[in-house]
């Protein structure tokens, strides 16, 4: 790659993940203001934590199953077009919510005291469990271009990058719902689905044009001919095209015959577990189980994404690459093991001592926020850019899959058995998510070896 070249491709490189930060940052906001509402959907409008468990368990498993259909588009399509629509139909979906009980001149969505009747509860639910479905065309492109435009070499650091928006978007979202709710009241639900509503439609357009799919695209070489520093444009060879039966034998054996794959998805399961339950009922844990106000709350919520999450990821990233030769399961063990012992210790805080219980809660978005994010760039590494959207749709499935526990699970146990059994779940899961990436421990750090014998035993079948 000459000089010229190499300047055109970190201006890119760079430029992408900025872009696919922002973007995604903008999926959280219509998506992570639910969690901050709950507590003001549940006083306002009566809907109980068991809908609103059902709403979550729901939406995840939809969420999931997107995240898995979406990984074979992306691995073969547009990633740019399939991420900025799904950010354009999840705004629409939160307008739609918002404007609900406006429903009340032609349905009867709202009882004598303004409650939400049967109606509205399936409504909302029923658009919330769509919007998972959107949601779920966030991530496949993500890890699909980061993939085409990161070496594999460089992927846990620049990966753990771009993760941050995971945190930057849930932590501001948390902030700006927790404001309007504190400022204006439970009352002003609403525009917790209009504001963040209305961002993302920007955000939708800002990715349709400020991202390409792949290197050559802009006249670049593909990662693998980088090192061809003299060679021309015309000399550079085009990427690996894999289309029908031979992009179904090499998904066949690289991701669903893969052992590593189900590994790192039964991991993915388990860290979830613990991610949801202080993401998705942080607020309302720490208001009716800690006794904070709903404003305190909010920024410790906020706080333990932004502060907890970022850093947590950043160094699980840097720790991988420096030190771990780019294993990122053994970094995601250490980092498992940490989530799990900093939640028990926030669990067992006394009530008295919420300052205490802050810095647990944030240690524990600290540690998991290192296999959230690293879980997937495992796979990423382990299918190969060829694969990598479709074996992180298998990851989606286990990790949304588990909001059956976080969601509905934990509704169930919060409203009938109290709080402290569902801590006590969330401590036991993270045990067994420890015990099961252990068991990968001597894996290599990528899958690039065999993908080449694979693509080598697929192209001397297609010379016969």
């Amino acid at each position: 790659m000459t000089v010229e070249q190499q300047k055109k491709y970190n201006y890119w490189q760079w430029r992408t993940l900025i872009v696919l930060m922002l973007g995604y940052a903008f999926y959280y906001f219509v998506r992570k203001n639910f969690s901050v509402v709950m507590p003001a959907l549940e006083a306002e409008l009566g809907i109980t934590k068991v809908q609103l468990g059902l709403f979550l368990t729901l939406n995840g498993i939809i969420y999931g199953l997107s995240r898995f259909a979406n990984g074979f588009l992306a691995d073969r399509f547009s990633r740019r077009k399939l991420m900025s629509a799904g950010l354009f139909l999840s705004a629409a979906a939160n307008f739609f919510i918002c404007f609900s009980p406006a429903m009340d001149s032609f349905v009867d969505v709202l009882d004598t005291e303004g409650k939400a009747t049967l109606a509205l509860v399936y409504v909302i639910g029923s658009v919330w469990v769509l919007n998972g479905y959107f949601q779920g065309m966030g991530v496949p492109p993500c890890m699909s271009l980061m993939a085409h435009w990161i070496k594999p070499q460089e992927l846990a650091t620049k990966q753990s990058v771009w993760n941050a928006s995971h945190s930057i978007g849930a932590g501001l979202i948390s902030v700006i719902c927790a404001f309007i709710l504190d400022h204006y009241g439970y009352s002003a639900w609403q525009m917790c689905f209009a504001v963040p509503a209305s961002i993302a439609v920007v955000g939708a357009f800002v990715l349709l044009f400020a991202l390409k799919d792949t290197p050559s695209s802009v006249g670049l070489p593909e990662l693998e001919d980088m090192d061809d520093a003299a060679a021309s444009p015309a000399e550079q060879k085009k990427e690996t095209e894999l289309t029908g039966a031979a992009f179904k034998r090499f998904i066949s054996r690289l991701v669903f015959r893969n052992p590593l794959i189900w590994i790192l998805a039964v991991s993915n399961f388990c860290i979830y577990v613990v991610r949801f339950t202080i993401l998705d009922w942080g607020a309302t844990f720490l208001t009716q189980y800690k006794g904070m106000e709903i404003s305190h709350a909010g920024s410790v919520v906020a706080a333990s994404e932004i502060i907890g999450g970022i850093a947590g990821m950043l160094i699980a990233g840097w720790f991988t690459d420096r030190f771990m030769k780019s294993r990122a399961h053994r970094t995601c063990l250490f980092c498992t093991i940490g989530a799990t012992v900093s939640f028990f210790l926030f669990w067992k805080t006394p009530s008295d001592m919420n300052w205490l219980a802050s810095v647990f809660l944030c240690l524990s978005s600290f540690f998991v926020y290192g296999p959230q994010a690293l879980l997937g760039i495992a796979a990423s590494n382990q299918a190969t850019k060829h694969a990598c959207a479709t074996a992180n749709g298998i990851l989606g499935v286990f990790g949304y899959a588990s909001t059956t526990v976080s969601g509905l699970g934990f509704g169930y146990l919060a409203q009938h058995f109290g709080w402290n059994s569902v801590f006590m779940v969330s401590v036991i899961v993270g045990v067994i998510g420890s015990v099961v990436i252990a068991t990968m421990w001597k894996a290599k750090a990528d899958g690039y070896e065999k993908a080449e014998e694979i693509l080598q035993e697929i192209d001397r079948e297609n010379l016969r």
